[in-house]
């Protein structure tokens, strides 16, 4: 049975396993202590009974006016543990979050070849934005070395679902 709990500062010293995937953005100490202490609500763990960290997600709040969003940053479930519906029970979780934030929709981005997950999204109601070139970059080249796509879902806000009509033209990571 597992429990999805706050994410703490005691839990960035135990997720390494989660963080193993190589699909999985890894961060600075300093980026997740700063998510945590502005969007502490947009931060979770999926927690084993014996205590081990499942999975965890991370995410804000950002925008203005209608584009007033709730964003995934990270997903991660590590590998034992997939297929088990954690990842769903963490989105779902943001998704709630975000609803009592008021947002329209929730975003996130993800490599156009990891198509496990793009699925897994789409199964969740997400569809794809738009597709934003050159997105990711390479670790050992600090070269763009893969494109992204912005899927999204709407929100109950979002009553005609403006928010999810697709471009129909690819954007830079800068636009």
């Amino acid at each position: 049975m597992s429990i999805v709990r706050p994410f703490t500062c005691d839990d960035l010293f135990h997720f390494n396993a989660v963080n193993l995937d190589p699909l999985t953005e890894t961060y600075g100490l300093n980026f997740y202590l700063q998510y945590m202490a502005h969007w502490p609500e947009f931060m979770m763990v999926s927690e084993s009974a014996a205590g081990q960290i499942e999975g965890y997600i991370m995410g804000k709040c950002e925008g203005s006016g209608e584009s007033w969003h709730g964003h995934v940053t990270a997903l991660s479930v590590a590998p034992e543990y997939r297929k088990l519906g954690l990842a769903a029970k963490l989105m779902a979780q943001l998704e709630d979050v975000s609803e009592k934030k008021r947002a329209y929709f929730v975003d996130l981005f993800v490599r156009v070849s990891n198509k496990v997950a793009i699925s897994m999204y789409q199964r969740l109601g997400y569809v794809v934005y738009r597709t934003v070139l050159e997105y990711y970059i390479g670790s050992s080249s600090g070269d763009p070395d893969e494109d992204a796509f912005d899927m999204r879902k709407a929100l109950s806000r979002d009553v005609e679902q403006r928010s999810i009509i697709p471009l129909p033209h690819p954007v830079r990571a800068d636009e």
